[in-house]
């Protein structure tokens, strides 16, 4: 049976918090409102052995004073937006730029610093939920039209979902995504990790991490996950230009399928766990990063200082910089629709699938 329940959680900007725990068979979830944070998500090994593979903090006040995209839901728009402009509906909007000289994951006050909602906390014999609900008014971060978003987290017994929706009384863009950082293994080394993502072609970037417009054969590159290769194996390789701009992976990758349609998009495994995560998702791209930039600045969970390659991320999205590429995928939401898109991520042990079953060998040296 599953449960869901409201529970009190600290204190966030001396006021009392809350959070909301999830659990279905033997996975367990906690989400915060404060930016409808994925805070904990808790998976067996292959020996039943039950631990939390999200990196984060174990208090909410943290995600308010040490911003690191931990567990969020990234928006308006998640990734980075050209020069922090772009136009639309006849009009040129000018946005923050937080990430010099673009604007990034909807701002410094963007939907990760929002306190959410809860519109809705249920369970029944399989699964449990909870759904929570923002309102971004007119001109929020330069942005316009008056955007109703909802983040509705769904667990159960082997997956959690995550399912996001918008509408708008005006044109607008719109791109919300989850921002967790995996470490399946709990070890402190995600870069140990087995990865394979469906898609033949990703997104190359300028010196600014902003597409160039190329769409780029992923074939005899360190960019080519289509059969499981371990992350670390060529994160490091400077003689690719990618790999130099980016300091590892920080790109899209154009996953195969029709867009709308939930598809797999990337399997993660780690050999010594043997936890396996099959993400399949209705977006476009997957933004794959590699922990490059986490810098053992200020303790995590337990006190752990979060090191560079700590944790992946696997973040489903339309292309970055789509506003200003009318030859990308539309981001564009009008008045009348819905923009929606869905990830589940699914958890095994023991094998990394691919139409037949891939089992790590002691051969493929993942010290």
């Amino acid at each position: 049976m599953a449960s869901a329940q409201r529970i009190a959680f600290g204190m966030l900007d001396q006021a009392p918090a809350e959070a909301i725990e999830l659990r279905a068979g033997p996975l367990f979830a906690r989400i915060l409102p404060l930016g409808a944070t994925l805070q904990s998500l808790c998976v067996p090994d292959r020996d039943g052995n039950v631990a939390d593979i999200v990196l984060g903090f174990d208090d909410v006040q943290s995600y308010r004073d040490r911003p690191s995209w931990f567990g969020v839901t990234v928006g308006r728009y998640a990734n980075r937006i050209a020069g922090g402009r772009f136009h639309l509906a006849g009009r040129d909007h000018v946005l923050e730029t937080n990430d010099a000289p673009h604007h990034l994951h909807g701002g410094s006050d963007g939907f990760d610093q929002r306190l959410w909602d809860v519109a809705d906390v249920g369970s029944d014999a399989g699964a449990a939920w909870v759904c929570l609900t923002l309102v971004s008014p007119d001109g929020d971060a330069g942005y316009p039209g008056t955007l109703h978003a909802s983040a509705t987290y769904r667990l159960t017994a082997d997956a959690l979902t995550i399912d996001y929706a918008a509408t708008s009384d005006a044109p607008t863009i719109v791109n919300l995504t989850n921002h967790a950082f995996f470490d399946l293994g709990e070890t402190g080394d995600a870069l140990r990790h087995l990865l394979m993502i469906e898609a033949d072609t990703f997104l190359p970037v300028d010196a600014t991490s902003i597409p160039t417009g190329e769409r780029r054969a992923v074939a005899d590159t360190p960019f080519d996950f289509r059969e499981p290769r371990r992350i670390g194996e060529r994160v490091r390789d400077g003689r690719d230009d990618q790999i130099a701009i980016g300091r590892g992976y920080d790109h899209n990758f154009i996953v195969r399928g029709e867009t709308g349609v939930l598809r797999p998009a990337a399997t993660l495994a780690d050999p010594g766990s043997g936890r396996t995560m099959t993400l399949s998702i209705t977006a476009p791209g997957l933004q794959f990063y590699s922990g490059n930039f986490l810098a053992a600045a200020e303790p995590g969970k337990g006190g752990r200082l979060y090191r560079q390659g700590d944790g992946i991320c696997l973040e489903p999205q339309i292309f970055p910089d789509t506003p200003n590429r009318p030859d990308f995928p539309s981001a564009r939401l009008d008045p009348g629709e819905t923009w929606r898109s869905t990830m589940r991520f699914a958890f095994a042990t023991g094998q990394l699938c691919r139409n037949a079953s891939y089992v790590p060998a002691a051969n493929h040296n993942v010290a």
